[in-house]
């Protein structure tokens, strides 16, 4: 996660985000940087624009709450199934006992 904090980090500044910038973030912070991953991270986010991501993901994080009434009603109806798929079970062993 440090990676990706460093990345936004430096977005947040203004600065380039890449390998050498991250590793600096990481070292500045008082860890041993893993060059790998630096550069998974930097390679990843190569032509990304963090700023429209994360906007993108505040406006999905304010429609999910309008989507969760569908999908706890949609939980309902699958307990219901359920609950009947289990009385019919129950009622068919009882046949079996008379």
């Amino acid at each position: 996660m440090e990676y990706i904090y460093a990345a936004l980090l430096l977005d947040a500044a203004g600065k380039e985000v890449n390998e050498e910038n991250i590793t600096n973030v990481i070292k500045a912070a008082g860890m041993a940087p893993d060059e790998a991953m630096a550069k998974s991270v930097a390679g990843s986010l190569k032509g990304v624009n963090i700023k429209d991501v994360i906007k993108n993901a505040q406006a999905m994080q304010a429609a999910a709450p309008a989507a969760a009434p569908a999908a706890e009603e949609k939980k309902g109806k699958k307990q219901e199934e359920e609950k009947k798929g289990d009385e019919e079970a129950a009622s068919g062993l009882a046949s079996l006992f008379g």
